[in-house]
């Protein structure tokens, strides 16, 4: 657990701004897990659900219709001094595997489609993609890039080809999002997690094609890059700079991936500006209230107020997990309840405060001496 002392301190170095809370909501776009039927069949198998994987698995999956009504009349009910109401940045990939095609190649070969298309799949008549259209139009859930999957391409596909029998039962599910033990520790779900470094040959292509879909998706270009869990080459950098790619986000302590298990510390702090003139936006609040253990309310109120206290804004991240109620309604009700709470109890305690998305933050940094 983080304590005041260490919040305090990373909030110290790097830019300073006026009193700006920005909420960065990750995985939108993504599968996790199709359905309650598909957790069932996998958890019966043993494959490992254990730990932050439970809550992702058993709550999380593409977003509803409802789901989104829901979230945009709770955003709806607040603003701020300048007429702003609360917005989710919404971190999103843009595709999903297409599994009949990676069965039908004998998994030698690796597919997609649009996560639109997924949509489409997975609710039929009652396709939520309008509902992110007009989450943009209202500027209330503004998509920024996440990356093209929430998948680690290479590592998935080797797996599949070895009969890894978990990620093949996975898969007939529809799934790839277990705590699975591949080679190096590394992840299905951290897309740009390498074994060896010719794999940057192949992550250059996704984040370029990637952003490519993503423009055709929304209609613009995106300006924001979270990688996936975290994992990273920092070489990957100039491809996204050159293909729209202003601002960036990692964890204040990096663990820059270089192959064969092997990895570096890199340092980051708000505002930070590396060779390629992109700003990094670090995240200093946490809100995950479906995620048991603690009062997220009051704890994200304390990260809130050491932020400003730095004159540092208050990026909050709070994933998608939280507000899907597509499998179990609860999940959905109780975390808007404390959003509700937390936003309420910010206006009253900060009411000079500006809700502002991820790239109007970064626009506001580069443009600050």
């Amino acid at each position: 657990m983080i304590s005041d002392f260490n919040r305090n301190l990373c909030n110290i170095i790097g830019k300073k701004t006026k009193k700006i809370i920005v909420i960065e909501s990750d995985d939108w776009g993504s599968i996790r897990m199709p359905s309650i039927h598909a957790f069932d069949l996998m958890n019966k198998k043993g494959i490992d659900f254990s730990g932050e994987s439970f809550r992702y698995n058993k709550f999380d999956t593409l977003a509803s219709i409802q789901d989104f009504v829901s979230l945009y009349e709770t955003l709806s009910l607040f603003h701020d001094i300048q007429g702003n109401k609360p917005n989710f940045t919404a971190i999103s990939v843009v595709a999903n595997p297409d599994f009949n095609k990676i069965r039908d190649s004998g998994f030698s070969e690796y597919y997609y489609e649009p996560f639109t298309k997924t949509l489409e799949r997975y609710y039929d008549t009652s396709n939520s993609f309008p509902m992110w259209l007009e989450g943009i139009r209202q500027k209330l859930f503004v998509p920024q890039f996440h990356g093209r999957e929430h998948l680690n391409v290479y590592v998935w596909m080797n797996a599949l080809r070895e009969n890894n029998q978990e990620a093949r039962f996975a898969f007939d599910q529809g799934c790839w999002g277990f705590n699975n033990k591949h080679r190096f520790g590394i992840s299905y779900q951290a897309a740009f997690d390498i074994e060896h470094i010719d794999q940057l040959v192949q992550q250059t292509e996704i984040i370029k094609d990637g952003l490519n879909l993503f423009e055709k998706i929304f209609g613009y270009r995106a300006k924001y890059f979270v990688p996936p869990n975290g994992p990273f080459n920092n070489k990957l950098e100039e491809i996204s700079k050159n293909n729209g790619i202003s601002f960036m986000s990692n964890s204040k302590i990096q663990y820059e991936p270089l192959g064969n298990g092997k990895k570096q510390i890199v340092l980051h702090y708000f505002g930070q500006k590396n060779k390629y003139n992109q700003y990094y936006i670090t995240r200093n609040c946490f809100f995950e209230p479906n995620k048991p253990g603690k009062d997220w309310v009051d704890s994200c109120l304390n990260e809130i107020s050491i932020a400003f206290r730095w004159h540092k804004p208050a990026v909050i991240s709070s994933h998608r997990v939280n507000y899907i109620g597509v499998h179990y309604q609860y999940n959905r009700d109780n975390s808007l309840q404390q959003l509700k709470r937390l936003l309420n109890n910010i206006l009253k305690k900060w009411p000079d405060v500006e809700f502002m998305t991820s790239d109007a933050l970064g626009e506001l940094i580069a443009k600050s001496r």
